[in-house]
């Protein structure tokens, strides 16, 4: 059902097939939502943690210089209304929003941005947004302990903020995630009660209470910046990692929307009820087996560096059988690395289909007719795991390669993924949500996060990120993307397995939940409401 947010009162009178269907956006009630990567919840700190289970409470409480916008698939402006870009692209000037309250009553300045930038800058604190700042002028000096503040961060008066940066990018793409949330000075330098778990933000919600292990109970901040949001009374975490407990909870009606796993979503599809209310978008997050292209047989060849290989690989395996049957469909068949939802993605670009006789034939002109043994190493993961190897090697049989699975504890697989030491990894990495940042994973010298995983070379490839990175125009960047994309793509020095399919299954009285494609939990709950039917439509 689509919603019209035209107002609080006014009442939306629908005309389908000769049928009266009308409903107003509602406010008040309690969202009974979950948390569920984990038994527990560490901090509520934004900046003391990337770890999601956090940042699923944390944004809710907190804002950011930008957040992500879910229905343009993009970030944007969110603590100022303007940004004046330098000709040069080197320098952003903010003017901030005048209305913006802390849940403590003061208004926000130009002051905490740069106080909590500083924060996060300063490598005592060993806090978790640091690489988000490695753009802005001088935070490398701050991190190397050569300068206590970030040079690149001015304030020209309480609502307008410079912030100069080191090469001409989009700022937006590091800072709208919640390890970058804006913090008031006062309230984390407090010494009466910690800041980690009596936060105090400028978010759509205010802090209540925190039943270690159990529960978080935000309730809406009436001074919220955002006239009339948010519509909800209360918003509840349940702290939930057990999918089976989740699905009971959600059936008893106990919670108001729930995140499910590959065999939830196969039951949830069959039940005719159920399957009526389920948002589902592709992540962007890729699944891929990577192939170490300096690898040597005992002849001392190395069957990875020849793209024929590479190629009769992808050839080999039929990944939509795999997603049908062993991912029960939670997922899409990747064309290349990059997601979907992500900036550069071409819906029309050309996939690997299952074509054995090709891969046979492209085996036997690289000269591996007979194969090799190969080992793939990954952890017990369901979804990136190496259950998914085990499915696949009928496949690759019938190319000669005999693979193996060997499952490690992911510390393990880890160290071997840094040391280089496998002949091939399954594995799950981020494509998004800029293109360019996603693909530098495959680029030969400027991976920055992340080893280049697959050992990838290639100048062309290379040469069109670089551009891609050094355009201001937005066409162009995108163009010079796909490109890269592509060559990616033809030179395969991956399987492309899946892209993650997330699904969240919501009841009937439930409206606002979006398709999120930086992660399906990130939901912006200033845009969700409950009708009058709802079990706590009326709970405060």
């Amino acid at each position: 059902m689509k919603i019209w947010k035209i107002g609080l009162s006014l009442v939306l009178t629908l005309g389908l097939l000769g049928a009266d269907h009308s409903f107003a956006v509602r406010k008040g009630g309690t969202f009974n939502w979950i948390a569920p990567y984990g038994s527990k919840i560490d901090t509520l700190d934004p900046n003391n943690s990337g770890d999601e289970q956090n940042g699923l409470v944390t944004m809710n409480i907190f804002r950011c210089l930008y957040r992500w916008n879910a229905a343009e698939n993009k970030p944007q402006l969110e603590l100022a209304d303007a940004v004046d870009i330098s000709p040069d692209g080197l320098v952003y000037t903010y003017s901030l929003k005048r209305n913006v309250k802390f849940h403590n009553g003061r208004q926000l300045t130009a002051d905490d941005i740069i106080y909590t930038y500083n924060r996060i800058a300063n490598p005592d604190n060993a806090l978790s947004g640091t690489q988000n700042l490695v753009f802005i002028r001088g935070a490398m000096d701050v991190f190397e302990h050569k300068a206590k503040e970030v040079a690149g961060l001015k304030k020209i008066d309480d609502h307008k903020l410079e912030i100069t940066l080191t090469s001409a990018i989009d700022p937006a793409f590091f800072l709208y995630s919640f390890p970058m949330s804006i913090v008031p000075k006062e309230e984390v330098e407090r010494m009466d009660r910690p800041f980690s778990s009596n936060p105090v933000g400028c978010g759509p919600f205010k802090f209540v209470k925190w039943v270690k292990g159990s529960e978080v109970v935000l309730e809406r901040f009436e001074d919220y910046y955002e006239s009339g949001k948010p519509y909800l009374d209360k918003l509840v975490f349940k702290i939930m990692s057990s999918s089976a407990a989740r699905d009971l909870s959600y059936r008893a009606k106990e919670l108001d929307a729930n995140l499910l796993y590959a065999t939830q979503y196969a039951a949830y599809k069959k039940d005719p009820e159920l399957s009526k209310n389920l948002v589902e978008v592709a992540e962007m997050f890729t699944r891929f087996v990577a192939f170490n292209p300096e690898w040597e047989l005992a002849d001392g060849r190395k069957p990875f560096s020849d793209v024929r290989v590479r190629q009769a690989f992808n050839y080999a395996i039929n990944t939509d059988l795999i997603v049908k049957k062993y991912a029960k469909n939670k997922a899409y068949p990747a064309i290349s690395f990059l997601a979907p939802t992500t900036p550069g993605y071409d819906p029309n670009g050309k996939r690997y289909e299952y074509n054995p006789e090709k891969a046979k034939a492209l085996m036997k002109a690289a000269g591996y007719e007979k194969g090799f043994d190969l080992e793939i190493i990954g952890t017990g993961d369901s979804s990136y795991g190496t259950g998914v190897i085990e499915v696949a090697i009928p496949f690759l049989k019938k190319i000669n390669i005999s693979a193996s699975a060997l499952t490690l504890e992911g510390a393990a697989k880890y160290k071997r993924q840094g040391d280089r030491n496998f002949e091939a990894m399954i594995c799950s990495f981020g494509s998004g949500p800029d293109g360019i940042s996603a693909l530098m994973l495959f680029h030969s010298t400027k991976a920055k996060k992340l080893p280049n995983v697959a050992r990838y070379k290639n100048g062309e490839y290379d040469r069109t990120l670089d551009l891609a990175a050094e355009t201001r125009d937005p066409e162009q960047r995108i163009a010079y993307v796909k490109k890269a994309n592509e060559i990616l793509q033809a030179d395969a020095p991956i399987w492309f397995y899946n892209y993650n399919k997330a699904v969240i299954a919501h009841h009937p009285w439930v409206h606002g939940i979006q398709k999120v494609g930086i992660e399906h939990m990130f939901q912006d709950f200033t845009e969700v409401w409950v009708e009058a039917t709802s079990p706590r439509a009326n709970a405060k």
